[in-house]
């Protein structure tokens, strides 16, 4: 099933490329609203080789990376602990809950002119607004996740005396997991998305740096590689959680079939 999957994408992709290819040859769609394959090549070309915007799309890629990393972690460090406290606390809920309510709304754009504030037109400022779009995501899952587990379980745990870090890391997270991963996954994809707008104020590297100097040189076909170098990566990212995830997962089931 997995494979019959992975074939329906592949032709899915090869037919969008062919369209393109088409459209491109054809002249229905000007180069200069979108790049044809050739021009898309010579872009990638340059900024593999020669470099655009101050660096090679090595050095971009990397620097974008490692924000998502800083900004990810952070996210997971403090968002899980936090629905995991509020999802078993009803005091915790109840006092952070309204003021969780109140954040929760705010687009973490929003947060780009405090952070340059705080933190001035460096990385740190970028991280921030990127923790903060894989914060909350992190938060509502991991307290939904933690809400919807089977009270038998818990009453047992109870029943038995477990510990409380024994009950957190063998009980509450375990139960929780399938949430905390779904979780995860959203985070992830918000810190892409803001990354790239966090990068277009005061950077001089990364991608989303590369998509502002192309927007403002006119360069579609830059344009586009910046754009498809910030999907492979997300898709490489996405992948390598969810496979941390399928081991994290059959771990939890291996061990609960173990009692």
């Amino acid at each position: 099933m997995g494979a019959r999957r992975a074939w329906i994408g592949l032709a899915t992709f090869v037919a969008l490329v062919a369209l393109w290819v088409a459209l491109s040859a054809t002249g229905l769609v000007s180069a200069a609203r979108f790049p044809s394959p050739k021009d898309f090549w010579l872009s990638l070309n340059q900024i593999t080789l020669k470099g655009y915007a101050g660096g090679l799309l090595l050095t971009h890629a990397l620097h974008s990376l490692f924000l998502i990393a800083l900004g990810f972690f952070a996210a997971a460090a403090t968002g899980v602990p936090l629905g995991l406290w509020m999802g078993w606390s009803r005091r915790a809920e109840a006092a952070i809950n309204p003021v969780f309510l109140i954040i929760r709304p705010i687009p973490p754009l929003a947060w780009i002119p405090l952070a340059i504030l705080w933190l001035g037109l460096g990385d740190a400022a970028k991280v921030l607004v990127i923790w903060f779009a894989a914060f909350v995501p992190s938060v509502i899952n991991t307290f939904v996740g933690v809400r919807t587990i089977d009270r038998s379980i818990i009453e047992a745990a109870r029943m038995l005396g477990t510990p409380s870090r024994r009950f957190i890391m063998e009980v509450l997270f375990p139960a929780a997991a399938p949430m905390i991963f779904t979780g995860l996954r959203l985070s992830l994809q918000a810190a892409w998305t803001t990354l790239v707008a966090a990068e277009l104020v005061g950077a001089l590297v990364g991608l989303g740096f590369v998509l502002n100097m192309a927007q403002q040189d006119i360069y579609p076909g830059m344009i586009m590689v910046g754009m498809v170098a910030v999907g492979v990566l997300g898709f490489a990212t996405t992948f390598l959680l969810a496979r941390v995830e399928r081991a994290a997962l059959s771990w939890n089931v291996a061990a609960g079939g173990g009692h």
